[in-house]
């Protein structure tokens, strides 16, 4: 796998080797050892698959808060996506910073999701199908979010909003204070 590493330390994008034959490719997406060599937390508690059916649709910004903070390795299987992450460590010099990449099915690009950084995503395509390799189970009680067009965060969506839940366009805006997640 090839690992690199993002303006936002300890974010990275994961690109699978390809081995190929007249059969195909062969390819890992996962390994404990290369995760770890790269300081990335290897632990796997759920994985988990969405299905969007419309181009637009728009999935975040999530995050949950310590102890229940969670990293996640996000991968589009099918379609395209714009994955973006929040840094939202206390102190980090990229704090409120973010990061946009396009995984999709033609790159086959993953995306490390460190711990307190707040997550989510745009379809480029209909029907795109994004895996989530969690490293914490999902706790209701720890869960806080962003708003995908809060003006202080400066995000460019690559389309205009066509499906987002209620849940998600009703997160506050930022005030002044931190974010403490």
């Amino acid at each position: 796998m090839i690992f690199t590493e993002t303006k936002l330390g300890g974010a990275f994008i994961v690109e699978p080797e390809l081995r190929e034959d007249e059969r195909g490719f062969f390819a890992r997406t996962f390994c404990q050892h290369e995760f770890a060599a790269h300081g990335l937390k290897v632990e796997v508690a759920q994985a988990n698959l969405s299905f969007n059916h419309r181009a637009g649709t728009l999935r975040g910004l999530h995050f949950q808060r310590p102890p229940a903070a969670e990293t996640k390795l996000v991968r589009c299987t099918r379609g395209a996506i714009v994955d973006v992450i929040v840094d939202l460590r206390p102190g980090s010099p990229t704090y409120l910073q973010h990061v946009a990449v396009e995984l999709s099915e033609d790159n086959r690009r993953a995306l490390y999701v460190p711990e307190l950084f707040a997550h989510g995503y745009q379809t480029l395509t209909d029907g795109a199908e994004v895996t989530y390799q969690v490293g914490e189970f999902y706790t209701p009680g720890a869960e806080g979010g962003l708003r995908y067009d809060d003006p202080r965060l400066g995000i460019t969506w690559p389309l205009p909003v066509t499906v987002i839940s209620d849940k998600d366009a009703a997160w506050p805006l930022l005030t002044t204070e931190e974010v403490t997640a």
